[in-house]
């Protein structure tokens, strides 16, 4: 496989004290004229009042954030870091990313993953043991969906049962699939139905070793290595981020999605400037023309 070329993109103000529509509006806009690839949102229904992560149950919906972000940019990617699939019905799922992708021009990723908080499952009623297994199937239900019509099939992790149905609009191309988590299985199924691997908070170190392993499987061209990270030059040593930023791409990361930390909007875009002038000066590409 050729060297695949080095990316970033931006998680928005979606959670917390600098989340508004606003803050997400002018973040995400500013992220676009910056040059970032792509920005990201995140999956949390309903949290535990005592969780220590995520730090705020303060989260606007994914899906909803995606339609904001797109009627209020042009050309900038937008993606889930990550959707829990298990946790949502796969045709509503396939449904609302195939016209958010019509309405943006092409512009959707799909980050998904089975999910880790049990509280939520057990609140929304899904069987945790389960979500692996629904996790495949949600994703087959999905493609299914994006890519034929007049479907008959029949999907029993779901109950799901389809005789002669339609499902239009379907997304203008391909949406890119990237599988988060970092087990075998999660690994595997990148390898099986990925376009890329969409890793978080891991080391350089630990990072290697999750690329090797997929390294060890047949990938389809152009897959990603992409790595959620929390750096924020506001509050850590930008020598740090720099020297981390190489260790990744030493690691085999091709693609980064930082999240700052700010806990206001001012600050929130501080910490994104600085960051596409880092990303800059370590080669990483900033162009979303």
């Amino acid at each position: 496989m050729s060297p695949e070329p080095l990316t970033a993109g931006i998680h928005l103000p979606q959670a917390g004290p600098a989340a508004s529509g606003d803050s997400i509006k002018e973040v995400a806009q500013f992220a676009e004229e910056l040059g970032f690839r792509d920005v990201w949102v995140s999956d949390h229904l309903v949290i535990p009042s005592k969780a220590k992560y995520p730090p705020s149950a303060y989260v606007f919906e994914p899906l909803a954030v995606m339609a904001w972000v797109a009627a209020q940019t042009e050309r900038v990617g937008i993606g889930t870091t990550v959707l829990v699939l298990p946790m949502r019905n796969p045709t509503v799922t396939a449904k609302s990313l195939a016209s958010i992708d019509q309405l943006s021009g092409g512009r959707v990723i799909l980050g998904t993953a089975a999910g880790w908080l049990k509280a939520e499952f057990d609140a929304l009623g899904i069987p945790f043991d389960e979500r692996g297994p629904r996790t495949d199937e949600a994703l087959e239900i999905i493609q299914c969906l994006w890519k034929e019509d007049h479907i008959s099939a029949s999907f029993p992790i779901h109950g799901a049962e389809f005789v002669q149905m339609r499902a239009k609009p379907q997304p203008v191309t391909e949406i890119p699939i990237w599988i988060g988590g970092h087990a075998d299985v999660a690994l595997r199924r990148a390898a099986r139905v990925g376009n890329g691997w969409h890793g978080a908070f891991l080391s350089p170190s630990e990072t290697s070793k999750m690329v090797k392993k997929l390294q060890s499987f047949e990938l389809k061209d152009g897959f990603v290595m992409s790595m959620r990270t929390n750096w924020d030059p506001l509050e850590d040593d930008i020598n740090r981020i720099l020297f981390e930023i190489n260790e990744y791409v030493e690691a085999g990361v091709t693609h980064f999605v930082p999240e700052p930390r700010q806990k206001n909007k001012t600050k929130y875009m501080g910490s994104v400037e600085i960051l596409a002038d880092l990303f800059s000066q370590s080669g990483i590409h900033l162009s979303n023309n």
